[in-house]
């Protein structure tokens, strides 16, 4: 497949993103999304996944380590490199989203790890997410909510000694794209309302098997409080009914 940059940032912010994710993943990462998205998985009996938008391979590995045979893909050419020097023997292959290379029915668990905000194109995306997965298989995701990417670029409203009051809304059901930058990564992300992932993944022929809006269960007092205190994260699992 040949895969252009497509001006999004991810090329450029590559290795600041790779230094600051580590193997750990970054704080709310280990601390929040991890927890819930392995327990989704572990113990099921998932056999072969593929995980989109990848990235340097750290969920790909956890995969592994957790049982599942897993594949990554993602557009961004260093992000892949970086993965097969971690994991050799694993399988990352350089696609994207809205044009998976995979027969229908491939895969009984597809992964989408904060992804959905980096697609234009969210809805051929899903679309293409369901029709790699088997009947009975699990599309697993985790995203930053709308109530939170609606003004992510400005972040917190604080007084004049810089404590945080709160976080904005604003534009809430529109769908746009916004910069997002920090620890030297400036990427372009998307905002959307709920509805609109909601309706993208019903309208694929999919079943909502599990939602939660997590919260950290690990890591700092303080840090867990400012967390709680903004609905960053939602975590989906979404089934294909099987054929009868």
């Amino acid at each position: 497949m040949d895969i252009k940059d497509i001006g999004n940032g991810w090329a450029s912010s590559a290795q600041a993103w790779i230094d600051s994710m580590g193997e750990r993943g970054d704080w709310a990462r280990e601390h929040v999304l991890d927890p819930v998205m392995l327990g989704r998985i572990k113990g099921r009996g998932f056999q072969r996944a593929l995980d989109v938008g990848c990235g340097e391979g750290r969920f790909c590995r956890m995969l592994k380590a957790a049982g599942v045979s897993a594949t990554g893909i993602d557009p961004t050419r260093p992000l892949l490199e970086t993965a097969r020097r971690r994991d050799p023997s694993g399988d990352y292959r350089l696609g994207r989203a809205e044009q998976l290379e995979f027969e229908p029915a491939t895969f009984d668990l597809v992964v989408s790890y904060i992804t959905l905000i980096d697609i234009a194109d969210f809805r051929t995306a899903i679309g293409e997410m369901s029709r790699v997965l088997k009947p009975g298989g699990s599309l697993l995701i985790a995203n930053l909510t709308g109530f939170t990417s609606t003004c992510a670029n400005q972040g917190w409203v604080k007084d004049a000694d810089g404590r945080q009051l709160h976080f904005p809304v604003d534009r809430y059901l529109e769908e746009f794209p916004f910069w997002f930058e920090w620890a030297g990564i400036r990427i372009e992300n998307w905002h959307r309302p709920l509805s609109a992932y909601m309706s993208a993944f019903l309208q694929s022929g999919l079943t909502l098997a599990f939602f939660s809006e997590p919260g950290p269960v690990s890591g700092e007092p303080a840090q867990q409080e400012t967390f709680r205190r903004v609905p960053w994260f939602v975590v989906m699992e979404w089934t294909r009914p099987t054929v009868t």
